[in-house]
């Protein structure tokens, strides 16, 4: 879980994280998913932001049943597709909920 704070503290990549999926036509249950995910696995490295951002977008799509490709969500988040790949696993293994097996 996070803190208000943290959403304040991280206003721009929750910014980037609804244009992503304005872009990527995403209903509101995986953006607030997506945004519910990264705020709760946010990297101390800006560097990382990123690439959990991106994977937190596509981690919170797939929990809300709006698959969309590893490659279009990291297009719309500006990250290579193997940073989605690397990281979206973790990020719902962080948050308490087991990946699928696919």
């Amino acid at each position: 879980m996070y803190r208000a704070r943290d959403r304040v503290d991280n206003e721009e990549w929750v910014a980037r994280l609804t244009r992503a999926a304005d872009g990527l036509d995403l209903g509101s249950e995986a953006r607030s998913n997506a945004v519910d995910l990264f705020l709760s696995n946010t990297p101390e490295e800006d560097r990382s932001k990123p690439a959990v951002a991106a994977a937190s977008l596509y981690a919170g799509a797939l929990i809300a049943g709006e698959e969309r490709s590893q490659g279009s969500v990291a297009a719309a988040m500006d990250v290579t597709r193997l940073s989605v790949q690397n990281r979206w696993k973790a990020v719902l293994e962080a948050s308490g909920f087991r990946p699928p097996e696919w």
